[in-house]
């Protein structure tokens, strides 16, 4: 395994100019760089937007992290969702007309085992086409059971690049492994992943360097990974059990100039925005080079239909502690807020409204078996 080298000392011209397009900007050169932005993502995209849902398998974890929501030391309503009632999950979501979904999990090996990942994807995978994985770090060779299992997408955000920082805010647990993190979007590609998608959670850190440091990580995988399609997201964090704080502000103003910047360097790199944004502002930012958008979110297990309500639980400090009946009717606890309430027809209208179009579905397992979908 080669991993990433973030020295910063010797930029490419690309990441010179990333650099340079972070630096503070007057409004008419903001509007310089969203109308160019807006001119590569149709060039290059067309006028769609590829839309997916997440299913939320499981609320536990064994990591300690100041920032989550799922942190292991938060007193939160817990559960992990059989196999039958993640499909129940699913099927709801494709009766919305979602044909593409991510597969979200908490880091305990105890309830969320590989073999309980593999048996997920595959019924998934027998619902809709695409299915995708954020889940806790796995090898080369558990990596390819998931893709022969029938996963095409990997996702993992780095959460920061930041060592010093990262070591500070992942107290324990095996994702204090910073290294071991940075190398999966490389292990997963190996391992036969067609999709990759990496991204760093802004709050955390100043974000100009934050930014810095994932464009030169993005840089590296689009020389490593080069048979992958390629993703970035760029979430900001927002409220949640344990009531954290970001310790850096990134104001809306330097979230369009940020997205921008990723589009003019990275033309042919999808990018991702989530329900974390308010609804105005991801009407506004699509057209300037959004790719992938999610709709109607759930961030709980058995959000979408309440699945799961019997086998709530309450976890202190690790421990499992039984829940007074009445105490089930809110459902288990989600991972942080949305901001984008609206239904996913209300988004796709949205969407159309805007010029552009919502693509439920634009990938299938037939397409390399040379069948027809």
């Amino acid at each position: 395994m080669t991993f990433w080298n973030p020295d910063p000392s010797t930029p490419s011209p690309v990441l010179r100019r990333f650099a340079a397009l972070l630096a503070p900007v007057e409004d008419a050169g903001l509007e310089r760089m969203a109308r160019e932005a807006a001119l590569l993502t149709r060039q290059n995209f067309g006028k769609t937007v590829r839309m997916f849902a997440p299913v939320y398998l499981s609320n536990e974890c064994i990591n300690s992290c100041t920032y989550c929501g799922f942190s292991r030391e938060n007193a939160i309503v817990r559960v992990t969702l059989e196999v039958a009632q993640v499909v129940a999950e699913a099927r709801h979501l494709k009766a919305q007309g979602f044909r593409s979904l991510l597969l979200v999990a908490g880091e305990h090996p105890k309830f969320v085992s590989h073999g309980y990942l593999e048996k997920c994807i595959e019924a998934i995978a027998a619902e809709v086409p695409s299915v995708a994985l954020e889940v806790a770090p796995l090898d080369t060779e558990e990596y390819r059971r998931m893709v022969g299992a029938g996963a095409e997408a990997l996702v993992v955000y780095q959460e920061t690049y930041d060592p010093e920082h990262y070591a500070k805010i992942h107290v324990a647990g095996p994702k204090k492994d910073y290294a071991w993190r940075l190398g999966c979007p490389e292990r997963g590609y190996d391992a036969g992943f067609r999709r990759i998608g990496i991204g760093a959670l802004f709050g955390l850190c100043p974000w100009r360097q934050e930014a810095l440091a994932l464009a030169r990580h993005l840089e590296h995988l689009l020389r490593r990974c080069w048979k992958a399609q390629l993703t970035v997201a760029l979430p900001r964090l927002r409220p949640c059990a344990g009531e954290f704080e970001p310790l850096h502000s990134m104001g809306d103003r330097d979230f369009t100039q940020l997205q921008c910047a990723f589009r003019m360097c990275f033309p042919q790199v999808g990018i991702v925005m989530s329900t974390r944004e308010p609804a105005w502002l991801r009407d506004a930012l699509v057209p300037l080079g959004v790719t992938m958008m999610s709709a109607g979110s759930h961030t709980e297990p058995g959000g979408y239909t309440g699945q799961g309500k019997e086998a709530l639980h309450h976890t202190v400090g690790g421990r499992q502690v039984a829940l007074a009946e009445d105490a089930k009717a809110g459902g288990a606890t989600e991972q942080f807020a949305i901001a984008d309430e609206r239904s996913p027809a209300e988004v796709a209208a949205a969407l159309e409204r805007g010029g552009l179009e919502a693509v439920w579905k634009d990938w299938d397992p037939a397409i390399m078996r040379g069948g027809v979908a």
